[in-house]
């Protein structure tokens, strides 16, 4: 009798969680590809491992007794890997927010981190589904809540934001702007809004009600849709490196100053060596460049930077 790894996976998670939504959701699959694969296990078998009731799920006798080999089965799986791919391979990190551009971070802790090789994933939820299917050991990017419980967050830098705005605009001319200033402008954004969480977050913050959504084709042509209207307005972490887009300025936000937090994420339980080494060197870099100085009567932030 050959056992599917995959499916003994599916039975453990949810005789450990005794939720099929949780049990799903942690192996970022859908309840009913779980179930099947929970079916497929006990018709292999041919015994029931777990009871569904209203009072929710439990476990067989025969699940009971099968729980603890089916977990020395998986431990054998995931050892067998980690014998094949070594210790030494190059930790694989992915990241997101591609327009803020997350790898101008990473490239100043890169030398000190080991040896690394990067993906190039597209937003959050991509990049969670690649972390708990085991894809890849880390990313890079803005996180916001709410969290896959299996992730480990770590805080690495808080980044302040500019306006960025045509030289036409009413308010271009200035050192400085509060962000209370922008509220009768329009806040240009590189996408539905609701799907930008920072963005999102500082409309509602500092009351900017006119609001218009592009299409991300890259930060040249966000930028020169942004000069196009004397009243839009974006926001760009303050160290992004700006094209050479005619008519653009870019303008500090002070009182409060907003922060753009940049976390690194990894499954909780990864043990690739390279994950010590890529933790140590952002915080080496956070401590010789301040990148984690905030103070809430200067500085805004979305949520509490907590690490």
């Amino acid at each position: 009798m050959d056992l599917d790894v995959a499916q003994v996976r599916a039975f453990v998670r949810t005789a450990e969680e005794l939720h099929f939504g949780r049990a799903a959701a942690a192996l970022a699959i859908t309840q009913q590809a779980l179930s099947k694969r929970i079916a497929r296990l006990e018709s292999l078998l041919g015994t029931r491992l777990l009871e569904r009731g209203t009072t929710g799920v439990h476990l067989t006798e025969a699940g009971a007794r099968f729980l603890p080999p089916a977990r020395q089965t998986l431990a054998a799986a995931d050892a067998a890997v980690a014998a094949v791919v070594g210790p030494d391979r190059p930790l694989r990190v992915d990241v997101w927010g591609h327009l803020y551009a997350p790898i101008r971070t990473l490239a100043q802790v890169a030398g000190s981190a080991g040896e690394l090789t990067l993906g190039h994933g597209r937003d959050l939820p991509s990049v969670t589904t690649a972390l708990l299917h085991g894809d890849i050991d880390a990313a890079f990017g803005r996180v916001h809540p709410p969290l896959h419980t299996g992730l480990t967050h770590r805080l690495v830098r808080l980044e302040p934001v500019d306006a960025v705005l045509s030289a036409d605009h009413p308010l271009a001319a200035q050192p400085a702007l509060r962000p209370d200033q922008l509220r009768d402008c329009v806040l240009w954004a590189p996408g539905a809004l609701d799907r930008l969480d920072f963005l999102h977050q500082f409309a509602e913050r500092f009351g900017i009600r006119q609001r218009a959504a592009s299409v991300n084709l890259g930060l040249t042509h966000f930028l020169t849709e942004v000069v196009q209207d004397p009243h839009r307005f974006s926001l760009l972490p303050a160290d992004v490196p700006l094209p050479e887009v005619p008519g653009l300025r870019s303008v500090p936000l002070v009182d409060p100053t907003p922060l753009y937090a940049w976390s690194l994420l990894w499954l909780t339980g990864n043990g690739h060596p390279g994950l010590n080494d890529l933790t140590a060197a952002c915080a080496a870099q956070a401590a010789q460049r301040r990148w984690l100085e905030y103070d809430p009567a200067r500085d805004w932030l979305p949520e509490p930077p907590a690490q």
